[in-house]
């Protein structure tokens, strides 16, 4: 059998305890939080950081930009003249795209 010890907490605590356990005694309810709490410490965090995703999107917009700039580049060394109103939309999304 186990050694057991007592463990005196707030009032407040136990009730809390009390309220959220369920079936489980108190010593259960208290070993199973510790042991969530410590397996999540050790887990790795499979999301990524405010700065991963800010550098992620300055590399889409980027690589959005070239891929414009060729495709007009293209259009214009094979003769092909653009419509005014298409190559000004153009113009508009690289310099939008340059300045965000």
């Amino acid at each position: 059998m186990a050694e057991k010890r007592m463990l005196i907490v707030d009032a407040e605590l136990v009730t809390r305890i009390d309220n959220n356990r369920g079936d489980m005694s108190c010593s259960e309810f208290i070993n199973f939080l510790i042991g969530s709490r410590l397996e999540g410490a050790s887990e790795s965090h499979d999301g990524v950081s405010r700065e991963e995703f800010q550098q992620f999107q300055e590399g889409t917009k980027e690589l959005l930009r070239k891929f414009l700039e060729f495709f007009i580049s293209y259009g214009l060394e094979l003769g092909k003249q653009p419509r005014d109103e298409e190559f000004e939309q153009l113009t508009r999304r690289l310099q939008a795209l340059g300045t965000s």
